[in-house]
């Protein structure tokens, strides 16, 4: 588990830019070939709602945009990829700092580079937002548009 500079930098840059900071988590970890990437969302009184527990927005917002950004960095510019899907399983109101392990084995990296030009895919990958026991309080699936645009 490391982190190269150029992870250490993207990820200190991603956390500065405005349409993430502001949902209230934060990326902790990108592993150096961007396969696994960690994030957390502290219950502060940016992500605190009327009821006292982490807003569900700031949750799915920590999640949203993780496994886009890890496979347009795997696979490169040869691929076109997009979000189309989510849902969010609210299971339980976070009262502590909640945090998810998202990973992309190289199994997946490699079926879709087996992708002919001009054939697409959809592919669905789930996150668990988790307390530090590891109580699941809200699972993340997104579903992404995969296309292999040249080779």
């Amino acid at each position: 588990m490391t982190e190269s500079l150029r992870t250490r930098l993207a990820r200190l840059k991603f956390n500065l830019f405005p349409a993430y900071r502001f949902g209230g988590g934060r990326v902790t970890y990108v592993r150096h070939d961007w396969q696994e990437i960690h994030v957390e969302v502290p219950l502060s009184w940016r992500t605190r709602n009327y009821v006292g527990t982490i807003f569900g927005g700031s949750l799915y917002a920590a999640v949203d945009p993780i496994y886009m950004m890890m496979l347009i960095q795997t696979l490169g510019e040869e691929f076109t990829v997009w979000d189309t899907e989510a849902e969010i399983d609210f299971q339980k109101p976070g009262e502590s700092t909640l945090s998810a392990e998202m990973e992309i084995p190289d199994s997946e990296l490699e079926a879709l580079r087996d992708l002919d030009v001009g054939e697409s895919t959809n592919r669905t990958y789930e996150a668990n937002l988790v307390d530090e026991d590891g109580t699941v309080h809200a699972t993340v699936e997104k579903t992404l548009y995969v296309r292999r645009d040249d080779q």
